[in-house]
């Protein structure tokens, strides 16, 4: 493809290089830095650049589509005197001046042949190219501003991507800001530090959506990073590799590149053994190395993949000896079983103890195949979560010996609260969830009593049209769930079981609306965890107490 070198970079794929209409399934794009306001600068450059190369199908543009300068030439597009050369798409505003421009978070038309993207969310053409975008700049704040995104927005657009049976990975990533730590193992990316610069959870939103190509801008130059791996080399399979580029403004008097230009065939469209050719110049994945050495958005650091060993941080107060993996104390052998590889999720995962996305400030005790932490927006302070340490999705899918410490926490969970005045409830809910949450609240006993607690289940569940079923006390699970299957059990603290399989829709906060109904624990303006989030800090505190008062019970301390 004969294009002008000052601004505008062909793709090095072979694979993916073609000129405009020389194959149905290949799509001729291009991709533009912030634009701020310089609309005609802008639709001038592709014009010419269309007259010399053939017609784009699309472009893409990223940071900020408007500036501060009048809208005098806006409304020239908006009118319709003017109109844009191109089918042209763009990211919403990443500060309060241009919010006014987008009105309608799940995108719109601004004028004509210009659209607004949305928020977040997914494109796809009708060649079967898809394009994720996720709009603004970070935030860690509540309430998020509407020119930001948080890391609920990060992890939703994630899950509704993994969702999709056999994901592989997405073909293009726009988002504003540079992902932090994206020059890791790479080329000098100038004047920008990216381990100072950019955002964590674009980062850990680039290594679970694997993108072939990941548009951003802001920060006014122009960086095409070697690509770089999506796979470990001798552990996984061959993945395709990722090219990060960073454009420049538009119209910059140091004439550094906003265009970029490139053609890409889908990714469903390509055979695999093309999909996962690896460039000559292929580098490691910049961020595997960072999630170790700094806090992504509230995440933990990861440890080194490969071994068992891993997952256990110093939380006591005091000094103590913790258990190793291995369930022996340090002292024992030298030459300890070597322990067996914990189950991986197929991308990131909130809660597999390995993973950079669990909040570390919420774990309270760590045993050698699971762990607890304190629910999120709990239904009090010390409504916990049982949760493996590999990545298992239920309790039906639990090997013996996890299920064998699983047991161990209840049983001790339940002497714990006992000894406090309080009996506690467990549910599973295994349905639109990744990784198993053993949800463990305490009752008070002077709230209510045991056949109260149920009883309240079962009434919920009649006008709801929802089939519960009482089990055998001594029962299990897996004898009547298959692997895969959707279901949602309660577990009273007298060991009798209720049981619900789920055929189509169930409600997401069945189990926290009972318990926290009249009948119960009578806080119904608790029932959704989303209301009843607290500061870190706060966090913290109760974390903090949970272990100190469970000290004495916990049986995962050496002698």
């Amino acid at each position: 493809m004969a294009l002008p070198k000052t601004e505008i970079i062909p793709c090095d794929n072979c694979y993916e290089r073609g000129s405009a209409g020389s194959c149905g399934s290949t799509r001729n794009c291009l991709a533009c830095g912030d634009v701020e306001g310089k609309f005609d600068v802008l639709f001038n450059r592709v014009r010419a650049i269309q007259k010399k190369s053939g017609n784009f199908d699309l472009l893409l543009c990223v940071g900020n589509f408007f500036g501060s300068t009048p809208d005098a030439e806006w409304e020239e597009y908006k009118t319709g005197i003017k109109k844009a050369p191109i089918q042209t798409y763009v990211l919403g505003a990443n500060n309060q001046e241009t919010v006014k421009y987008f009105q309608d978070v799940d995108g719109c038309e601004l004028a004509e042949n210009i659209t607004y993207l949305g928020r977040k969310g997914v494109f796809t053409g009708s060649s079967g190219l898809q394009i994720v975008y996720l709009s603004g700049t970070e935030s860690l704040n509540e309430p998020v501003p509407g020119y930001c995104f948080s890391p609920k927005d990060v992890f939703s657009l994630r899950t509704m991507l993994w969702s999709t049976s056999q994901f592989k990975g997405v073909d293009i990533l726009l988002t504003s800001p540079w992902p932090k730590y994206v020059g890791n193992f790479g080329n000098s990316s100038g004047e920008v530090d990216t381990k100072k610069c950019g955002s964590a959870l674009i980062s850990s939103l680039a290594t679970g959506l694997k993108p072939r190509y990941h548009f951003a801008a802001l920060e006014k130059t122009y960086y095409e990073r070697l690509p770089y791996r999506n796979h470990i080399i001798l552990q996984e399979n061959a993945r395709h590799a990722t090219r990060f580029i960073a454009l420049a403004n538009v119209g910059n008097p140091e004439k550094k590149k906003y265009l970029y230009a490139f053609s890409i065939v889908p990714m469903k469209l390509m055979d695999v053994a093309e999909l996962v050719k690896q460039p000559l110049d292929v580098t490691e994945n910049p961020y595997r190395k960072s999630v170790k050495e700094a806090s992504i958005g509230k995440q933990i650091p990861a440890p080194e993949e490969d071994s068992a060993c891993q997952f256990f941080f110093d939380l006591n107060e005091k000094q103590g000896r913790k258990r190793s993996s291995t369930g022996r104390d340090n002292k024992s052998s030298p030459h300890p079983k070597q322990p067996r590889k914990l189950p991986q999720p197929p991308g990131p995962c909130w809660f597999c103890l390995a993973s950079p996305e669990v909040e570390k400030h919420l774990v309270v005790n760590i045993g050698t195949h699971c762990y607890l932490a304190l629910a999120k927006g709990g239904l009090s302070d010390d409504h916990v979560l049982i949760l493996p340490i590999g990545h298992y999705q239920s309790v039906v899918e639990l090997s013996a010996e996890v299920v064998e410490e699983v047991e161990q926490y209840k049983a001790t969970l339940r002497r714990f609260f006992k000894s406090q005045g309080k009996r506690c409830v467990l549910f599973e809910r295994n349905y639109k969830s990744h990784h198993l949450q053993l949800q463990v609240i305490p009752v008070p006993l002077s709230r209510c009593a045991t056949d109260d607690i149920k009883d309240a289940f079962i009434t919920q569940a009649q006008e709801q049209q929802i089939e519960l079923l009482e089990i055998p006390e001594h029962s299990d699970i897996k004898q009547i769930a298959q692997p895969g299957a959707a279901y949602f059990y309660v577990e009273l603290d007298t060991g009798e079981k209720l049981f619900h399989r789920i055929k189509k829709n169930f409600p997401l906060q069945f189990g926290r609306e009972v318990l926290a109904s009249e009948a119960i624990l009578n806080i119904p303006d608790k029932s959704d965890w989303r209301q009843c989030q607290i500061s870190k800090e706060e966090e913290e505190t109760l974390a903090r107490r949970f272990r100190k008062d469970f000290e004495p019970f916990d049986f995962t301390l050496g002698d």
